[in-house]
């Protein structure tokens, strides 16, 4: 596989899917596993722990990562490139239209749309992921984790700090 064709399959990614790196994992799966069969099911997700637990975004991580294993290094600058371009190419686009068009009824019903097509994809990917592994305990704190950041509006670093001295605590407890 050329670098061209491995920064453009990340550029394609990164252009047409909306929401951040956990929206891009469905299609990242779709395009590297299933059209191309660049990595297997397996070491696909195994590539989705790893990146997980790496500081930072999730999809230059993951870009990295993956284009790392698929071509070496010049693959991970190759992915990591293609992914993030289009953010930053439309971020100054954003910039330069949306302050003229921030009253536009058409620009908020477009911007409703994408937030709940991050929804979903979003959603796609921790069920996936929960399919993958099939671990209550993970899907518990996934759950757990969602509503006290979203619907009850607590911080995330709050409930990253509350989740693992729950953890902790509960190791403690079973393990001795």
């Amino acid at each position: 596989m050329a670098l061209m064709r491995l920064f453009a399959i990340f550029f394609r990614i990164g252009a047409l899917t909306f929401g951040g790196g956990y929206a891009m994992i469905p299609v990242i799966e779709k395009e590297l596993v299933d059209r191309y069969k660049l990595i297997d099911r397996s070491g696909f997700y195994d590539a989705l722990i790893i990146c997980q637990s790496l500081p930072g975004v999730i999809a230059i991580n993951f870009a990295v990562f993956l284009g790392y294993k698929i071509k070496g290094a010049k693959g991970a600058l190759a992915s990591a490139l293609g992914v993030a371009l289009p953010s930053f190419m439309i971020i100054i686009l954003v910039a330069v239209f949306f302050f003229s068009s921030i009253d536009n009824p058409y620009v908020e019903r477009a911007f409703r749309g994408i937030r709940i097509s991050v929804v979903v994809l979003i959603a796609t990917a921790g069920y996936r992921v929960y399919k993958q592994n099939k671990e209550w305990p993970k899907l518990l704190i996934a759950l757990g984790t969602f509503t006290m950041v979203a619907l009850l509006n607590l911080s995330p670093f709050v409930v990253i700090l509350l989740i693992a001295f729950l953890v902790e605590t509960l190791v403690e407890f079973v393990f001795g």
